[in-house]
């Protein structure tokens, strides 16, 4: 076990930062206790244990694993310490400017677990949450191993295994061939994946999308926690286009067009903004139909 504090030089919302690195409220790999946030991760430096906890103008960082030291180096780029606000502008709407006195110590975090954050987005195409999270629990009973640490959780499945994986195994979880083949080749690519995190925000985030079964919403979903790009926008969400243009427009459209036009004032920092509308809970009326579970393990 390790220990390591980190100084804030301004107030952090771990739980709203560390919101989209958690996969759903059962997300078997990470936690929010009210003992603090739990991470179970994999590095080359070995699988490892993080808690956080906030302590006045500090995070109290304690790890577990042989790839402890490693973690702790990561915490504050997870946590957004390095978060870069430099060319954020929130006064240029007053909607921005609300939700930035309300929410102002959101940050974009970098989590550097680039495949991890891949494999759990590639899970969530097209599906609905309950789906996705189904299948992300499954995959890591099945292929996971039990995390180090003083609590129950699981780390996500090795790569190498991950690769091996015959689709038959994946579709008796209620994955797809085109999702399970997807799944299967970034596992396959897990090392190259991984050290995009050394690449500026920008530049990552555009091999992604080089990679095949890798579109736009996935790629932004995956900069969005593991790269630190604040400019990073889900272009092809269910709800997101509708969100952004009822906040910043008062009148929900449904377009990603749409959505990126209302976002053009803050370029630089608009995954930014779409994370400060989820934070403050604006949401479009709904009006459309809802994706509906499936069920294809027996088809």
């Amino acid at each position: 076990m390790s220990r390591r504090t980190i100084t804030l030089s301004t107030p952090i919302d771990l739980r709203g930062t560390l919101f989209g690195v958690r996969r759903g409220r059962r997300d078997p790999s990470c936690r929010f206790r009210a003992d603090g946030i739990w991470r179970a991760s994999r590095s080359p430096a070995g699988p490892s244990t993080v808690q956080l906890v906030v302590s006045g103008a500090s995070v109290e960082a304690t790890a577990w694993g042989d790839g402890a030291e490693a973690a702790l180096d990561a915490v504050p780029d997870l946590i957004g310490v390095n978060d870069d606000l430099a060319g954020f502008e929130p006064a240029t709407h007053p909607m921005v400017a609300r939700l930035w006195r309300n929410h102002g110590d959101l940050r974009v975090p970098r989590s550097g677990a680039v495949t991890e954050a891949l494999v759990a987005s590639v899970l969530e195409q097209r599906v609905t949450n309950y789906e996705a999270h189904r299948a992300q629990g499954q995959l890591a009973a099945r292929w996971g191993e039990p995390a180090p640490g003083p609590i129950e959780l699981m780390l996500p499945p090795d790569p190498e295994v991950l690769a091996g994986v015959a689709y038959y195994e994946l579709h008796v979880l209620g994955v797809e061939k085109k999702r399970a083949d997807t799944v299967r080749r970034v596992a396959a690519n897990a090392r190259r994946l991984d050290a995009l995190a050394h690449l500026p925000p920008a530049e990552a985030h555009e091999r992604l999308l080089q990679m095949p079964g890798i579109g736009a919403w996935t790629a932004a979903e995956v900069a969005l926690v593991a790269l630190g790009d604040p400019d990073a926008v889900p272009v092809g969400d269910v709800h997101i286009p509708s969100d952004v243009t009822y906040a910043l427009l008062g009148e929900a459209v449904d377009d990603d067009d749409a959505m990126l036009e209302a976002l053009e004032p803050f370029v630089g920092h608009r995954g930014r903004v779409v994370r400060l509308i989820g934070a403050g809970g604006i949401r479009a009326p709904r009006r459309g139909p809802r994706y509906a579970p499936r069920d294809i393990r027996r088809a």
